[in-house]
């Protein structure tokens, strides 16, 4: 549904959704990258396992709740992507134990 009207370029980065290396523009958030996927949700709601995608894009909603290179519920909207990072969309219920 959602795609890149202009070719990132030098300000190129490399991402990893899920284990999958993905092309991202240095600067865009992680919500936006997510959207553009062929499965464009963030993360699973924790009773239905329902998948949720970012909504609001401004932090109000937490529907973009991910994990970002080892912590849960980042908020994709509000957290620019980054050359080599980890993003994993999350499933269900987040385990609080380290």
């Amino acid at each position: 549904m959602f795609r890149k009207l202009h070719d990132p370029g030098p300000a190129a980065v490399t991402v990893h959704i899920d284990g999958r290396p993905v092309i991202a523009e240095a600067g865009e958030s992680v919500a936006a990258v997510l959207l553009r996927q062929s499965e464009g949700w963030s993360r699973t709601t924790p009773v239905s396992l329902s998948p949720r995608a970012p909504y609001c894009m401004m932090g109000v909603c937490f529907e973009c709740l991910v994990e970002i290179d080892g912590y849960g519920s980042v908020q994709g909207c509000l957290t620019p992507v980054k050359d080599g990072m980890h993003i994993i969309r999350q499933q269900g219920r987040r385990s609080l134990s380290a």
